[in-house]
């Protein structure tokens, strides 16, 4: 099983270096609505420090959406799917696979960028941090609440609309304890354990279970 996995993760990251230009939209669409801001609502100091950890999660969580629709379209489309469901291999450690190389394109990238957010809403160092370690555990459950959405959406027309429906109040609760502890951490609070507790326990929680409604939701689309 954990050489299917990593096959499976493998491949999807080879197909993505094929189209770069779907991983740098993604990229490039957090950095504009993340620069957007400061021009719209002026250079205070103090003002873009308190609206920085929802523009940060807001931008995350919408440009993690961008790619859920294709995360199992293409497959559907050449028949891949198909065959994924016909290995011999649990289909919720293929999911997992696919989910895992859909955060490293995504969420991750999302990570590495987050002091350049920093320097744009005059961040301290420790809230740099902070939110580095939050969307590093909040991102992994975007893709994995996404990928039941994109599954139980797929081959529908108009699925892009109806994915969004689906999974944006799901992403509330992450998006709300993300940027609080940002929050917390800005104005000064050491004791953050909480609110990281808190996402871990999401993260925890999608890992069991969002695989396994992601593999059934994948066989109904295709039957």
């Amino acid at each position: 099983m954990f050489k299917a996995f990593c096959c499976i993760v493998m491949r999807d990251l080879t197909l993505a270096m094929r189209r770069r230009t779907d991983v740098l939209t993604t990229l490039f669409f957090f950095i504009i609505v993340v620069s957007l801001f400061p021009l719209g609502t002026g250079t205070e100091k103090v003002i873009l420090q308190k609206i920085a950890p929802g523009v940060a999660w807001v931008a995350a969580l919408l440009a993690s959406m961008l790619a859920l629709e294709r995360l199992f379209a293409s497959d559907f489309a050449d028949g891949t799917l198909e065959q994924l469901l016909l290995t011999p291999q649990p289909l919720f450690v293929l999911v997992l696979g696919k989910v895992l190389a859909h955060w490293l394109l995504t969420g991750l990238p999302l990570v590495l960028i987050a002091p350049l957010v920093g320097l744009q809403y005059y961040l301290p160092n420790d809230a740099v941090i902070t939110m580095m370690l939050a969307l590093l555990i909040g991102t992994p459950v975007l893709s994995l609440i996404g990928a039941i959405g994109a599954a139980l959406t797929l081959g529908l027309r108009g699925g892009g609309i109806l994915l969004s429906l689906l999974i944006l109040p799901l992403y509330i609760p992450v998006m709300i304890y993300g940027a609080g502890v940002v929050s917390a951490s800005a104005i000064g609070t050491t004791d953050l354990q909480a609110y990281f507790s808190i996402l871990s326990g999401f993260l925890i929680l999608a890992l069991v279970l969002s695989p396994i409604a992601t593999a059934a939701a994948l066989r109904i689309s295709v039957e």
